[in-house]
């Protein structure tokens, strides 16, 4: 018997679930394209209450006041609850997100298991750090002075969530936040918010105090503009595309607030000549990884010129063995697309980009053979250079794009020739010589693969790579904010 999806229908707010004022907004099944459900949604003055009401939360003490040790035990609890209901969340993001059963560990299992990382690394991590400074400064004759950074919660935030991994991208956000003694607002994507509301749940039975995280549904822009301006949130962050991540930082700029974006990718798979016949499985990581969309996918393959036809060849053979059919089957690869518009879109590219010059080598339509769902086949492209709109755009679909490079200098050309700088990845039997050009790619995080195993990562912030998806220590450092102190005695 299949399992049920999520029955939850209301926002929470300030502890408690709430009849929304607004319009109810339906929420589609990607796979029948069938409404599955309608989630009431906020009228503007709730979404402002939710806000306040975190704002009060925080302001009171009654969150960031506990010892860390309490709010890690809280955090934990409400990461027990969601674990507990595992089943249907899959059930849920199946349903509504179109995510295939395969796909159910990274948008479940993962999540819970950063949640209990998070807390991990949060319980080293000091609240207060001295600043070294040489005996001479901090001794004068009978004076003694101190300096030191004190870490302390950056105050609410709104955390604003993508559709594609409903659970993982606010989980991602709300974690470190509470840990840090922050409060937070979520707000799922209008796509798929059925899964997120669990969340409500959870946090009554952690027993956060009221306002600490709420959870808001709303079917427009307005709410998501009065999230990012108005003067009681002190943070956003943000999962999502580079076109609204832009109208963010406007939105927010007036108040000067924090704005923390993980926006879009183009990432490189990019292979050595020593590792080429590595490359045709490549395309797994795009196709069977929610359908393409996902920001990391790494669409971009690069492999020697000399080797690109061959490359090509096996690719397109291996696109037409994935499975496309119903996500809740578990022998399905590639699921629908979240909607039609989606969908669209990938046609579009596509024509744009044989247009400037691709050629379809595999996919390139909608399958035949799928009377319903929003699916579009697994995708191969020749594209002949990196100016190709294929290239260099998001298409967030299973679409990928082939290039040929003539060196190692022409491949990490290629590779930072991008507005994006997300991820990549680097594939060679010289595990010295492919950590090298991992080094040289500008990206927030690398991964290099030598022979069939072993992974190199490098982080930091490159272009629209954001925050390092708020993940480890950077991530929650980015919810807190740094107050100097200097004391002295007369």
């Amino acid at each position: 018997m299949a399992s049920k999806i999520v029955d939850i229908r209301q926002s929470y707010v300030d502890g408690r679930f709430v009849s929304g004022e607004g319009k109810p907004l339906a929420v589609e099944n990607p796979y029948s394209e069938e409404v599955i459900a309608e989630v009431e949604t906020l009228s503007l003055d709730q979404v402002e209450a939710a806000i306040l009401s975190a704002r009060r939360a925080f302001d009171s003490g009654a969150w960031s006041g506990l010892r860390r040790e309490e709010r890690i035990d809280a955090v934990l609890a409400l990461g027990e609850y969601l674990a507990g209901r595992s089943e249907e969340l899959g059930a849920t993001l199946t349903a509504e997100a179109g995510s295939t059963v395969s796909m159910l560990g990274a948008q479940v299992g993962m999540p819970l298991a950063h949640l209990k990382a998070a807390c991990d690394i949060y319980r080293t991590m000091p609240d207060v750090e001295f600043t070294p400074r040489p005996p001479q400064e901090v001794i004068q004759g009978n004076r003694v002075t101190a300096s030191m950074m004190r870490y302390e919660p950056i105050g609410v935030v709104s955390a604003i969530a993508a559709y594609n991994f409903p659970l993982q991208t606010p989980l991602w956000k709300f974690v470190p936040a509470l840990l840090t003694g922050s409060t937070v607002i979520v707000r799922p994507s209008p796509l798929t918010p059925i899964a997120t509301l669990v969340l409500g749940e959870a946090a009554e039975a952690a027993g956060l105090p009221a306002g600490v995280l709420n959870i808001v549904v709303e079917a427009g822009v307005e709410g998501g503009q009065l999230l990012s301006s108005h003067p009681a949130v002190d943070c956003v962050s943000f999962t999502g595309s580079t076109t609204v991540g832009k109208l963010i930082m406007a939105q927010a700029a007036p108040t000067v607030k924090r704005v923390l974006l993980e926006l879009g990718g183009k990432s490189v798979q990019l292979y050595l000549a020593d590792a080429v016949e590595r490359a045709p499985m490549g395309c797994a990581s795009v196709f069977a990884a929610h359908s393409g969309q996902a920001c990391v996918a790494p669409t971009r393959m690069l492999v020697p010129e000399a080797r690109k036809a061959e490359v090509l060849e096996k690719a397109a053979g291996v696109a037409a063995m994935f499975k496309l059919g119903d996500p809740s089957d578990p022998s399905t690869v590639v699921g629908p697309l979240i909607s039609d518009a989606q969908r669209a879109r990938c046609e579009r590219y596509v024509t744009a980009a044989v247009e400037a010059g691709a050629t379809v080598v595999a996919g390139g339509k909608r399958p035949a053979g799928q009377p319903r769902g929003y699916f579009f086949e697994p995708t191969v492209l020749d594209v002949p250079d990196n100016s190709n709109p294929a290239a260099q755009d998001e298409i967030f679909g299973p679409v990928i794009c082939v290039l040929g490079y003539r060196d190692l200098d022409h491949a990490v050309e290629i590779a930072n020739d991008s507005v994006f700088g997300l991820s990549g990845q680097v594939f060679g039997g010289d595990l010295a010589l492919a950590t090298g050009v991992a080094e040289r790619i500008r990206a927030g995080a690398v991964q290099v693969n030598g022979g069939y195993g072993g992974a190199y990562a490098s982080s930091g912030g490159y272009k629209q790579s954001g925050i390092g998806r708020e993940r480890g220590v950077d991530g929650i450092r980015s919810f807190q904010q740094v107050k100097h102190l200097s004391v002295a005695n007369p």
